[in-house]
């Protein structure tokens, strides 16, 4: 029987907490104005961290007419200020409140309760916009939309502390692009919340600060104006560099150390300036230890990574400071055993963690092993590093991936690695299975570490040209991101590098002329690079010159004469008159050359350009052409003098350039012999 009652029982329980949910919402629409308010009062005292009434009450339609009630002039202050009470405390349940809540158009409805000009209806207006805004499901667009918004909060900054405090956190909450970052520059963000930064308060002071590194991030204009600006006769650098100081809260040391990152990344201020390399570095190294909570080793780590990725002076400094190479080791090692035992909360907190710590030690290690060989010898040797990369690269996490493989490039520009370390991990096979299947940004870096493992002294080429690489690298030159087809195009450069005639028959095979002669008129400039290396590398060593033109010389004689006829760099024109300087030397390849007066014409041209690299290789096309070793170089050497070859070979021996002189001299020298 006790089954039977139970079912019933559970109805009846809901039934009640509806009926009580019901009559709050009854009591709004109450015809005498007290027993409203009084009704708003008790409705607020109910919500308070009780999520399932908060959820009744939206469900039951008190929304619509709390906004109602909260707009209507004939309101009472008081009833309109504790309206937006509980509009607030309804946000602060789940994030199926929040939409519901923007779905009722609250943000317009409490935007324009800030032109009241009642300081205690304004905060609690500001507070209910800070708790909906500072919500991931919150369309932050909806702060810009009306365009006299953003100024009118400026002018709220002055009223009080609250105000302060939630404006402008509701400011960093809204400032997702260079468009926001605009228009909060433009509306005086600077001047209006700079001074906030010696607020008594140290919220204001906190959330002032987070404003000024969203405003700064990637933003050359806000930061060169934030170098210049002034609080209390000090510059914010300094006032930064304090909110450093170890005396201080984590939160705000790191903020301002990422505020002071923001700045010098966006050109602002110097990296070898004190404040920086004494006070920042050390900052965010510090936040790497085991002492700090495992978000705050998170962000340290990653600001870190950023702070440092371009400059090589900042990486040694770092990479001996406070052991951070070792130190970043201890990233891999959560969840630990020991929190599993112990306990279950801390377990889930470490597992939540893990990913995050992983991803942002793989960054940091590939922005410390960018440069430098003894740097990057440092990493590898740190323990099992090279097998947690390995298994990174196989990870759940697409974050982590990425970053793993990041830390791979890095690793791969050295030799020395890619002959050790690189060889004795396989790492090529892990590398291989990541770029068959993966996100455009993950296969970028995958193929760039591709191309380092693909060169002439790297032990890993021959496994992976046997593992059937070339389709694959093909298929990345028709990509429609430019970066995947240079790399493309840029590892089977490295392929054929001094390749057996068979891989270079196969890249043409599998590329095929086509999407060669695409590639070439790539409107990328380093597509185009890349292709034509590729070409000049196929195009090397006599057989391999003449059996390649005697199959697509015509097309090929067609596409260097395009690029020579076009608007492009010295270096892309350079790179093709070295191609056809290779032609020149195959046995029947240079014949292509000789029986095309108007390819001869472009030759002679550019020899008397007046920039010395164009000079130089159309020279060395001319001296290869008319070597006297070779057969039928007497007949290639007279119709050169009719075409006035002689005559500029002359000239270029007086040049003040002593590889051109040098050059012409030993192509004269052919007629003299």
């Amino acid at each position: 029987m006790a089954c039977l009652l139970e079912a019933p029982l559970r109805i009846s329980v809901l039934s009640e907490v509806t009926a009580t949910s019901r009559h709050y919402v009854d009591r709004l629409f109450d015809p005498d104005p007290q027993k409203v308010l009084q009704g708003v009062i008790d409705m607020k005292n109910a919500v308070i961290g009780n999520n399932k009434q908060k959820a009744n009450l939206i469900v039951l339609g008190a929304v619509p007419r709390l906004l109602y009630l909260l707009q209507q002039s004939s309101s009472s202050l008081e009833l309109r200020t504790e309206c937006a009470i509980v509009l607030g405390s309804l946000a602060m349940g789940t994030e199926n409140n929040i939409k519901s809540l923007v779905d009722c158009h609250i943000i317009p409805a409490l935007l324009q309760g800030l032109l009241c000009p009642d300081l205690i209806f304004i905060e609690a207006c500001l507070r209910c916009l800070r708790t909906v805004f500072i919500s991931p499901v919150t369309p932050v667009q909806l702060l810009y939309t009306d365009p006299t918004v953003i100024p009118h909060l400026m002018s709220l900054l002055s009223r009080s502390e609250k105000t302060q405090e939630y404006i402008t956190q509701i400011f960093s909450h809204c400032c997702k692009t260079p468009e926001h970052q605009t228009v909060l520059f433009n509306h005086g963000a600077i001047q209006n919340i700079a001074p906030l930064l010696i607020s008594p308060s140290y919220k204001v002071r906190m959330q002032a600060l987070k404003c000024f590194s969203v405003l700064a991030y990637e933003n050359t204009q806000v930061s060169l104006t934030l170098v210049n600006v002034l609080v209390d006769g000090e510059t914010l650098s300094q006032v930064f560099a304090k909110m450093m100081q170890r005396d201080q809260p984590i939160e705000m040391q790191l903020t301002a150390a990422k505020c002071l990152t923001y700045m010098c990344r966006a050109g602002a201020i110097r990296t070898d300036d004190s404040c920086i390399v004494l006070k920042t570095l050390p900052c965010l190294v510090r936040m790497c230890s085991k002492d700090h909570l495992l978000e705050e080793r998170v962000e340290g780590a990653e600001t870190l990574a950023y702070l440092m990725e371009p400059d090589v002076e900042l990486q040694r400094i770092a990479s001996t400071t406070d052991h951070l190479v070792t130190m970043l080791a201890d990233y891999f090692k959560y969840p630990s055993s020991v929190s599993a035992i112990t306990d279950i909360k801390r377990l889930d907190h470490d597992l939540k963690h893990a990913h995050e710590l992983r991803q942002a030690a793989f960054k940091l290690y590939a922005s410390l092993g960018s440069n430098d060989e003894d740097i990057r010898k440092k990493i590898t040797e740190t323990e099992n590093m090279m097998d947690r990369i390995v298994s990174g690269l196989s990870e759940s996490s697409i974050k982590v991936r990425l970053a793993a493989v990041r830390c791979l490039h890095s690793l791969s520009r050295s030799v020395q690695q890619l002959r050790t370390s690189f060889h004795d991990h396989a790492v090529w096979k892990p590398l291989m299975k990541l770029l068959q299947n993966a996100p455009d940004e993950v296969l970028v870096m995958a193929s760039s570490t591709l191309c380092n493992l693909l060169l002439e002294f790297s032990p890993s080429k021959e496994p992976i040209l046997e593992s059937g690489v070339i389709e694959l690298l093909c298929s990345l030159t028709q990509s429609d991101s430019p970066a995947l087809r240079v790399n493309g195009i840029w590892a089977l450069m490295n392929m054929a590098f001094q390749a057996d005639q068979k891989v270079k028959v196969e890249i043409i095979r599998c590329l095929g002329t086509e999407q060669l002669f695409r590639l070439l008129s790539d409107p990328d400039t380093n597509v185009l690079m890349k292709t034509l290396g590729l070409l000049r590398n196929l195009l090397s060593t006599r057989p391999h010159i003449d059996q390649i033109m005697s199959s697509h010389g015509k097309q090929i004689m067609q596409a260097v004469t395009l690029i020579l006829e076009a608007e492009h760099s010295i270096e892309v024109k350079e790179q093709t008159l070295c191609i056809l300087a290779n032609i020149a030397d195959g046995n029947t390849a240079k014949e292509l050359i000789m029986t095309n007066d108007d390819i001869l014409q472009k030759v002679k041209y550019y020899m008397g350009h007046s920039n010395v690299k164009l000079q130089l290789a159309a020279t060395f096309c001319v001296s290869t052409l008319i070597w006297n070793e070779e057969d039928g170089s007497q007949e290639r050497q007279d119709k050169l003098r009719e075409m006035g070859f002689v005559d500029i070979l002359h000239k270029l021996t007086q040049s003040s350039d002593s590889n051109l002189s040098d050059r012409a001299k030993t192509a004269m020298q052919q007629y003299l012999a």
